[in-house]
């Protein structure tokens, strides 16, 4: 299954807790709407064995297809008003495309 993983950090001035309301009330609910999402997951992180944390969150989106998702859904309106949104609350965003393989 193909997966897109996005690691960031939260934008100066913007907290956990304000992220976690915006998540549960428009992120996640408009990721997991898309038909090419099988299943949206965020990972917060809060502790790493290095003791150094490169990234405060990780997105996890489980894809029943790459290419819809690509071609299609991501090239919505919508979809690019979420991005700007997006883009106003995180930095150091690294977006990364896999497939699992175990």
């Amino acid at each position: 299954m193909a997966k897109e993983i996005i690691l960031y950090n939260l934008a100066p001035g913007v907290t956990d807790e304000q992220f976690k309301e915006y998540v549960d009330t428009e992120k996640g609910p408009y990721i997991d709407s898309l038909p090419s999402v099988k299943k949206y997951e965020l990972v917060r992180i809060d502790s790493c064995r290095s003791g150094v944390i490169p990234f405060k969150y990780c997105g996890i989106v489980h894809l029943n297809s790459l290419d819809d998702f690509l071609n299609i859904d991501t090239k919505t309106e919508e979809y690019k008003a979420f991005t700007a949104k997006m883009n106003s609350l995180t930095s150091e965003i690294h977006i990364c495309f896999g497939e699992e393989i175990h």
